[in-house]
């Protein structure tokens, strides 16, 4: 109650002030404009009509269809050979992992991923996998954000999932169950004294 009534009595203040001093209006606008900026103007960009559908804007790196858009990790004149059934790609362990033709810079990342709900096998040996951010060359470098099943199975909180592989502690631990779909929206700005020609992101192979 003693919020309320101070807003309101801060309000009626304010009011009574500006009626008393009488301002002139062309300089309050002329301050105010100093603090308005009219550029650059953002891109328009249509959402996507559900939350499933990408916006206007976006790159699709996966539309259920096809990896036309990735190759090996081991060559980058070779297909990507993980498994694409029912709209979705299922990891290959015999191929090894796959890494964008395309390079990136900044990105914002939507990814959707489920641990089988048939997984066996603890600590880091549980539907481990994962997301390279940078990965600036072939084979696994990079910065990677960690995907495992961290749903009752305990391990090393620099190696759970969310976090950045060995060098930062997720915020919390948000694991679904098995089987459960999941969701990372990663914003990914890239450091500048790595590269400045853009990098790739990638899919690790899964344990």
């Amino acid at each position: 109650m003693n919020k309320k009534l101070f807003f309101l009595l801060a309000s009626t203040s304010v009011s009574f002030y500006s009626m008393a001093q009488k301002p002139n209006m062309d300089s309050l606008s002329r301050e105010a404009a100093k603090t308005e900026l009219y550029s650059p103007v953002p891109p328009i960009v249509t959402p996507g009509a559900t939350a499933a559908d990408a916006p206007s804007d976006a790159i699709i790196l996966f539309d259920g269809t096809n990896l036309n858009a990735w190759h090996s990790d081991a060559d980058s004149t070779k297909p990507a050979q993980w498994i694409v059934h029912d709209g979705m790609m299922t990891v290959n362990k015999k191929t090894g992992g796959i890494i964008t033709k395309q390079r990136f810079m900044d990105y914002q990342l939507h990814l959707e991923w489920r641990i089988p709900e048939n997984i066996t096998g603890s600590d880091q040996a549980r539907g481990n996998s994962g997301v390279f951010l940078a990965n600036t060359e072939m084979g696994d470098v990079g910065y990677e954000l960690q995907i495992l099943d961290c749903y009752g199975n305990t391990t090393y909180v620099n190696g759970q999932t969310g976090s950045i592989y060995k060098q930062s502690i997720p915020l919390a631990n948000a694991c679904k169950k098995p089987g459960e779909w999941q969701t990372y929206d990663i914003i990914w700005k890239a450091p500048r004294l790595l590269s400045t020609l853009g990098m790739h992101v990638q899919g690790e192979v899964c344990d």
